[in-house]
């Protein structure tokens, strides 16, 4: 497969064209987000815990600017408000600890 290549809605300088590389374009499936932050960036951690599996992994790494932590959060929070408009509410659990083990429910 060829390179899939996006392009930025236009603005008033301009267009910009992305290039979305076929490995990154599958994405990283992650269950789990750790956020830390400095002075001058935010680090999201994205990470797959997996049942039975002891340690965590970390699948991808995000360092953001202030400013663009900030226009990713407004951009989610759009996205929400239109998904829960089309599929319903989102239910989301009061304070989320991950599990340090799961437990298997059911045999293969």
């Amino acid at each position: 497969m060829a390179k899939v290549e996006k392009k930025a809605p236009q603005n008033k300088k301009g267009q910009i064209n992305i290039d979305l590389p076929e490995d990154i374009a599958d994405g990283v499936y992650s269950n789990l987000a750790i956020i830390s932050h400095s002075q001058s960036e935010f680090v999201v951690d994205f990470i797959r815990l997996v049942p039975n599996v002891p340690k965590a992994k970390v699948k991808s790494r995000i360092i953001l600017t202030p400013t663009h932590a900030k226009r990713l959060m407004k951009a989610l929070n759009d996205n929400i408000k239109k998904y829960e408009s089309i599929h319903g509410h989102v239910d989301e659990p009061e304070q989320f600890i991950p599990p340090m083990n799961f437990t298997p429910t059911a045999q293969a």
